[in-house]
């Protein structure tokens, strides 16, 4: 019979790797660079379409583009700033840099987007007149749905190994990296604006009454400030610091009990330091031994079989101690 009494004054050994190292590509770069592309082409002529017809909608969707362009960039900074080394002030590196772009974006999102569509519609409802050419917005607003549609297939496209069996929105609540999440949302939040603005403007040339036109521009800013608030509230747990996933966790529980070099875990913390990099401390019961080189072997191989099952773990710390056996 055992309990969790520790030994006099417990050893203890630790032997960390680089939290953040320069890697591979951030997963989803394709996918950013895609509708970052696709977004300022669509900004410009969304604007272009505002001037000749002074369509609200059309304004409120070239914001919108403007905006989802700038988070794009916003993505890609972030993910480069992540890559640097360690520092001795940042000793786990700069792997959150990714979160805190996602953050920012949501922010753009909700303001840049959000309410200033809500605004322009409101005044657009105050304020309403026909529009001129009408033509041009619907015929700008088809184009925009097909690349709209084409940015959002290639983000599928690339999640689609990460995924695995998961649905999109079991996707972009679990994933640690949040690049093709924040894609995800923003050209379905995009692909909907869309549709909502073709309704508006669609409504106002059937009618003549410009007030549809600011109802649907309200519509858009509407679902821009739902999603960002989404967003925000995925990328906030993130940058306050999640555990490793149930899946990984068993990994590790399983990994570290697989040899004779360990009785059993007394206790287990996991952060992730970043996308790509996970810290793993724990405390254990090894078994009673007066040889520090051996001790220091066990501990050696339980970090390789952790390391083995979940390659992201490149930060472990390992406690070990020794149970008393009760008499």
């Amino acid at each position: 019979m055992t309990t969790n009494a520790s030994a006099a004054t417990p050893a203890s050994a630790s032997t960390p790797t680089p939290a953040s190292t320069p890697g591979p590509r951030q997963e989803g770069t394709g996918a950013i660079i895609a509708a970052l592309l696709a977004n300022l082409g669509i900004a410009v002529t969304k604007f272009v379409a505002y001037l000749i017809s002074m369509s609200s909608s059309m304004l409120a969707e070239s914001v919108h583009s403007l905006a989802d362009t700038g988070n794009q960039l916003l993505l890609l900074v972030g993910g480069r700033k992540a890559r640097r080394e360690p520092t001795p002030e940042h000793p786990f590196g700069f792997g959150r840099e990714r979160y805190v772009a996602a953050f920012v974006v949501s922010i753009v999102l909700f303001s840049l987007g959000g309410l200033f569509a809500v605004y322009e519609g409101f005044e657009k409802i105050m304020h309403p007149h026909p529009l001129d050419n009408w033509w041009l917005p619907i015929a700008v607003l088809v184009v925009s749905i097909v690349l709209e549609s084409l940015s959002l297939r290639t983000a599928l496209r690339e999640s689609k190994a990460a995924r695995g069996d998961s649905s999109v929105l079991e996707f972009v609540r679990r994933a640690k990296a949040p690049e093709l999440p924040v894609v995800i949302l923003e050209d379905t939040a995009a692909l909907t604006g869309l549709v909502l603005a073709l309704f508006g403007v669609g409504l106002t040339v059937l009618t003549g009454n410009g007030v549809w036109d600011g109802v649907g521009t309200i519509a858009i800013g509407v679902l821009l400030i739902v999603v960002a608030l989404v967003l925000g509230a995925e990328t906030r747990s993130l940058l306050i610091g999640e555990g490793a996933t149930d899946a990984d966790l068993n990994r590790i529980r399983t990994a570290v009990l697989a040899g004779d070099d360990v009785d059993q875990i007394i206790h287990l913390r996991t952060l992730y330091l970043g996308p790509d990099a996970l810290l793993v401390a724990m405390k254990v019961a090894v078994p009673p031994t007066e040889s520090a080189r051996e001790l220091a072997q066990a501990i050696d191989a339980i970090e390789g079989r952790i390391r083995a099952q979940v390659p992201i773990a490149t930060t472990i710390f390992i406690e070990p101690d020794i149970l008393r056996t009760a008499a």
